[in-house]
C-alpha cells in the first residue's frame, strides 16, 4: 500500500480529530471569552486549526519513520491552551449552580452563627441555659404564627406561650395582628418576649431586634432560592449574595459598634462568586474541593485534547504491521527449475 494513500484508519482518525476539536474549539471560545471578549473566537478557531494540522503533520511524520518528538511538543503547548480554556468552561457550565447555592448557604448559616456570637453577649436576667431555651421557643413561636397552614395565635402557638410562661414565670400577652399582617404579630410577640428575658439598652435591644429579622429573612429567601429552576437561580444568585454579604457586614460592624470591639470582634465577609467564569476561580474552586466530579471534567478535558494525538502515536501503519508479523518475516522467493 502507498504511504500516500488514505486507508480506513486514516479516515477514522480524521474524523475522530474533527470531531473532538470541534468540541475543543466551542469550549476554547467560551472559556476564553471573559478574558479576550470577541477576540476568542478568533484566537480559539486559530488554536484548534494548528491542533488539526499538527495531527495531520504527526500521521505524515509516523507513516514516513520520522521523528515525532518535536511535533508533539509542539501539540503539547498548544493544546495546553485550550485544554484551561475547556475546562474553565465546562466547570463553570455544571457547577455555577452549585457554586452559587453553596455560597448561599454558608452565608446563611453565617447569619445564624452571627446572631448566636451576638445574644451570647448580651445581658440577660436568666441563667444562660434558661435563657437558651426560652430563645429556641420564642423562635417556635413566631415561625408558627405567619405559618400558612394556622397562621396566627392558633393551639401551637398557644402552647409555646405557656412553655415561656413556666420558664419566665411571667405573663405573655396575647397581641393581635394588624390586619392580615402575621409577620408584624410574629416580630411583636418576639419583641415582647426580648424585654421579658433581657436586660438591655435601647441600642442593644434595637440590634437583637434587627439581627433576628435579619435571620428570619435570609433563611427564608435561601429556601426559596433553593425551590427556584436552574437558570433562574443562576441569574438570581449573584444579586441574592450580594445583598445577604451587605446585611451580614452592616449587623456585624453594628455589633462591633453597639457592644464593643473587646467585647464582640467582628471581621466581615467576602465572596469570590462574582469570579465565576474565570478561569482562576475555576482551578481555584476544583482543587480545593476536588472529587469525583471535579475528576470527570478533569478527565473530559484531556479526553478533548490530547486523546487524539495518543491514538495517532499508538496506532502503527499498515506497512508496519505486515513488517513485524510472523508472516511478513518468512522470506519469499521463486523456485528455480534447473534447466534440462
Amino acid at each position: 500500500m502507498s504511504k500516500n494513500s488514505l486507508g480506513a484508519s486514516d479516515l477514522f482518525l480524521g474524523v475522530l480529530a474533527i470531531l473532538l476539536i470541534s468540541v475543543s474549539f466551542y469550549q476554547t471560545w467560551v472559556g476564553l471569552e471573559q478574558i479576550f471578549g470577541n477576540a476568542s473566537f478568533v484566537i480559539a478557531l486559530v488554536l484548534s486549526l494548528l491542533l488539526l494540522f499538527l495531527c495531520w503533520m504527526l500521521r505524515a511524520a509516523k507513516l514516513e519513520g520520522k521523528s515525532t518528538g518535536s511535533l508533539v511538543g509542539i501539540y503539547i503547548f498548544i493544546a495546553s491552551f485550550c485544554f484551561i480554556a475547556n475546562f474553565n468552561a465546562l466547570y463553570t457550565r455544571f457547577m455555577r449552580t452549585d457554586i452559587y447555592t453553596n455560597e448561599l448557604k454558608t452565608i446563611n448559616e453565617d447569619f445564624n452563627t452571627l446572631e448566636n456570637n451576638i445574644e451570647a453577649k448580651l445581658n440577660y436576667k436568666y441563667p444562660k441555659e434558661t435563657t437558651r431555651n426560652i430563645e429556641i421557643k420564642k423562635k417556635q413561636l413566631m415561625a408558627q404564627i405567619v405559618d400558612p397552614a394556622n397562621q396566627g395565635i392558633g393551639t401551637r402557638a398557644q402552647s409555646l406561650i405557656r412553655d415561656i410562661e413556666k420558664m419566665t414565670g411571667q405573663k405573655v400577652d396575647l397581641l393581635t395582628p394588624i390586619g392580615n399582617d402575621y409577620e408584624d404579630l410574629a416580630q411583636r410577640m418576639g419583641s415582647q418576649i426580648d424585654n421579658m428575658v433581657m436586660d438591655l439598652s435601647p441600642d442593644e435591644r434595637n440590634l437583637k431586634s434587627d439581627i433576628n429579622n435579619s435571620v428570619l429573612k435570609w433563611n427564608k429567601r435561601t429556601q426559596e432560592f433553593l425551590l427556584l429552576p436552574k437558570k433562574e437561580k443562576d441569574d438570581l444568585a449573584q444579586a441574592l449574595i450580594d445583598n445577604a454579604l451587605t446585611d451580614y457586614n452592616k449587623l456585624g460592624n453594628r455589633g462591633s459598634n453597639v457592644l464593643g470591639e473587646e467585647k464582640f470582634k467582628f471581621e466581615p465577609l467576602l465572596s469570590k462568586t462574582q469570579d465565576v467564569g474565570k478561569i482562576g476561580y475555576a482551578f481555584e474552586h476544583a482543587i480545593k474541593n476536588f472529587g469525583m466530579y471535579q475528576f470527570v471534567v478533569l478527565a473530559g478535558c484531556i479526553l478533548l485534547d490530547f486523546v487524539i494525538v495518543i491514538i495517532i502515536l499508538l496506532v502503527r501503519s499498515p506497512d508496519n504491521r505486515t513488517n513485524n508479523s510472523v508472516l511478513g518475516n518468512r522470506k519469499k522467493g521463486r523456485t528455480l527449475i534447473p534447466n534440462k
